[in-house]
């Protein structure tokens, strides 16, 4: 069986975790967490980031730190992970759902500003695929109505808007480490990327229960106490020096990734030619991180089909989000402002095709034949 994943492992993690785990350091912001987030705010140029133990940590973080409170409002795409949402919604907000682009699957944001009311208080664009969002629109729209924008850039590490990082470029982004992203802390991590320089002490104190601990540890401060609301948010040093084994080979990870993208691509556009299937569309503006492949087919009934036959010839393709807004939780805490004339029909669509590190190119020409010789089936048919 051609697995959907295998998370990235470039050799040099096991020395590291080994290292960290005869040190005297195992806890958060040791030694490996400080050389990752120094790697981040150097090679990336960004103002400060703080690792933590999930994406979804990195969210719910941004919540507090953006005093959501109930009564407020969210924007959201429905197309994205539960946790885009339900980080706010522990805090008492309502989401907003807004349809998709049908071209990138992200966020239209023609429809954004026919969602902000008086409540809105944040703007959630969801970079799917690791293929940024309209990020000058989206942040034009925050300026005119005085809103933040959190950057749900789970899938989008080393991908780039008009040359900036995706994460970069809102007041607050989020990246995710788990195991079926491009780079992982050893299954679960995460990264806050705050751009607001406001917003960084009170970060700090928030991802250190609620204390001012990292002030006194610089000695700014005689002695730490709880000063603010907060919580757990550190990972061990054990995650990051696994995490630090991969953004020493972050590049050649990239490039790897990409080229095998671009395989798919090309192996797979007369298909797209012939309205078979559609590939994905990266505006000229993006520079993705070959994070995933999908192609969309007809319906749901030929997605299904087509996801048992390759399942029956060894390939493990899947599906992905069922639209939030359809859910009883999304129908409990949220509503979908406008018309779901993109979401949900392209979500049912959508088969995403086996891409990880390591994965030869014997396997991406089986997989691409098995997709030739079930389409061809189905023609004659």
């Amino acid at each position: 069986m051609i697995s959907f994943n295998k998370p990235p492992f470039t050799g040099n993690e096991e020395q590291y975790v080994i290292a960290s785990m005869r040190s005297n350091s195992l806890a958060g912001n040791g030694p490996f967490s400080k050389k990752c987030q120094d790697w981040f705010e150097k090679k990336q140029h960004l103002n400060k980031v703080l690792l933590t133990p999930s994406c979804t940590h990195s969210l719910e973080m941004a919540a507090l730190l953006l005093d959501i409170k109930p009564g407020d409002e969210v924007i959201v795409p429905s197309y994205t992970f539960v946790t885009t949402a339900n980080a706010f919604v522990l805090r008492g907000a309502k989401i907003v759902f807004v349809d998709i682009r049908p071209d990138t699957m992200n966020i239209d944001e023609k429809l954004i500003e026919e969602a902000i009311t008086s409540k809105t208080k944040v703007i959630v664009p969801v970079h799917y695929a690791g293929v940024a969002c309209e990020m000058d629109s989206i942040m034009a729209l925050a300026e005119k109505y005085g809103l933040y924008v959190v950057e749900d850039a789970a899938q989008g590490m080393m991908a780039t808007y008009k040359g900036r990082p995706l994460g970069s470029i809102g007041h607050i982004g989020a990246i995710s480490f788990h195991e079926t992203k491009n780079y992982t802390s050893g299954g679960e991590g995460g990264l806050l990327i705050i751009n607001d320089k406001s917003l960084v002490e009170r970060a700090e104190i928030i991802r250190d229960k609620g204390t001012n601990r990292s002030q006194f540890f610089r000695g700014m401060v005689d002695k730490y106490s709880w000063v603010d609301l907060g919580s757990s948010y550190l990972p061990s040093d054990i995650q990051a020096a696994y995490l630090w084994g991969q953004l020493e080979k972050a590049d050649e990870i990239n490039k790897f990734r990409c080229r095998v993208w671009d395989l798919y691509f090309k192996a797979l556009k007369p298909l797209s030619d012939r309205y078979i299937i559609s590939e994905p569309h990266v505006p000229i503006e993006c520079e993705h991180n070959a994070h995933m492949f999908y192609i969309k087919v007809s319906d749901l009934s030929e997605r299904t089909k087509l996801i048992d036959y390759l399942g029956i010839n060894g390939v493990n393709a899947v599906f992905h989000y069922v639209p939030l807004h359809s859910s009883s939780a999304g129908n409990k805490f949220g509503r979908f402002c406008g018309e779901d004339r993109y979401t949900t029909e392209h979500s049912e669509k959508l088969v995403r095709l086996p891409i990880w590190y390591g994965i030869t190119d014997t396997q991406i020409n089986f997989i691409i034949d098995l997709i030739y010789k079930f389409f061809d089936s189905s023609i004659e048919k």
